[in-house]
């Protein structure tokens, strides 16, 4: 692993810490640990980054939901951006892929879009099947949750009269959803299908929203037409503020 050598410098400060928030545009929350493997950054280097991006409002701990036993030390806390940290994420990247989605649009059609969407769909339901099905059926959606947190999506679960509510609290792709709700389409098509069941959203981030909210009702024969849910998902980490 790379020395931290930028730690001296307020440019190379800056390119650092624009490179956190990439890490964490595009793979949601991850620890401390995790960014510094990623970016080769020294342990104490990416702490002291960390801590003046939670300081300026970028970043903001988050609570880890993992259910296995916490060692002996400090336990390991996962960052995700604020409202602020996304809007002062770089714009290349996002609009990079926007503009591959409209390229592709362009040559190959409106199918084509829906083509990568369904891929991209289908890639997250191989990565969190296998927890799904371990779990009893009871627990599955917890279990989809825990592990679309470790995917980037930092989700949980809200239980309502009605049935159950995902509600993802970040979305990896929001800026180019915004314009291909394709991809949302087909992300809630393979969380239907992972759990067996159908599920509606109800509100996503690329549409305003400030909660991806997915409800799963009661019983699988629940008329979907019936009285639809309203999101009650919990609000954002990226909305609680930066204070630890």
């Amino acid at each position: 692993m790379k020395n931290d050598h930028d730690a001296s410098g307020g440019t190379a400060d800056g390119r650092t810490r624009d490179r956190v928030v990439r890490q964490l545009l595009e793979g949601g929350s991850a620890t401390a640990a995790d960014l510094s493997r990623q970016l080769g950054v020294s342990p104490a280097g990416i702490r002291r980054h960390l801590d003046a991006m939670v300081a300026d409002g970028i970043i903001t701990p988050i609570e880890s939901r993992s259910r296995q036993p916490r060692g002996r030390g400090r336990p390991a806390r996962h960052y995700a951006l604020t409202e602020a940290g996304h809007q002062a994420g770089p714009s290349a990247y996002s609009d990079l892929a926007a503009g591959a989605l409209r390229f592709l649009a362009e040559v190959g059609g409106p199918s084509a879009v829906s083509q990568f969407a369904d891929s991209r769909a289908s890639d997250l339901e191989r990565r969190v099947r296998s927890a799904v099905v371990a779990a009893e059926p009871e627990d599955r959606p917890a279990a989809l949750a825990e592990a679309m947190t470790a995917a980037g999506y930092t989700a949980s679960v809200s239980e309502l009269p009605t049935g159950l509510q995902i509600c993802q609290h970040h979305c990896p792709v929001q800026f180019v959803a915004e314009r291909f709700p394709a991809l949302c389409d087909a992300e809630t098509a393979a969380l239907a299908r992972v759990l067996d069941t159908h599920v509606q959203r109800l509100a996503t981030i690329a549409h305003g929203d400030g909660v991806c909210t997915t409800h799963i009702p009661a019983t699988a024969d629940q008329d979907p037409a019936s009285e639809a849910a309203s999101p009650s998902c919990p609000p954002s980490p990226s909305s609680e503020g930066s204070a630890p």
